[in-house]
């Protein structure tokens, strides 16, 4: 079960956290991640890590603006988001994928991957 949480509004060049509580992401290969849907738009993947660590990988249009990051003991997945754009709004979601392919493709598949309900960022 994936439950995010943190949204708001903010004004452009400033900077949000949202989290997510990640309940049964326990083995190390699960890919963890975040990705977006603005209004009218397809979903975007932003970044990814894998729930046993490593480096994170980034959407180029987040990179250097965003940082994924995990609190393994509260089982939470974490975004920071700096220098947030107009572009940046959307309902962000958390994404579990047990099969680690999201770390690398950023693409969110219905079919294989898990996701909460999202939370709303408005710049």
């Amino acid at each position: 079960q994936l439950v995010e949480s943190g949204g708001g509004s903010v004004q452009a060049g400033g900077s949000l956290n949202v989290s997510c509580v990640a309940s049964g992401v326990t083995r190390n290969a699960y890919c963890i991640g975040w990705f977006r849907q603005g209004p009218g738009n397809e979903r975007e993947g932003v970044a990814s890590i894998y729930a046993g660590g490593g480096r994170p990988h980034y959407a180029d249009s987040v990179k250097g603006r965003f940082l994924i990051d995990k609190d393994v003991a509260r089982n939470k997945l974490l975004l920071h988001m700096n220098n947030l754009q107009p572009e940046d709004t959307a309902m962000y979601y958390c994404l579990a994928d047990p099969s680690g392919a999201y770390f690398y493709t950023l693409k969110p598949l219905s079919e294989s991957n898990y996701w909460g309900q999202g939370t709303q960022v408005t710049v």
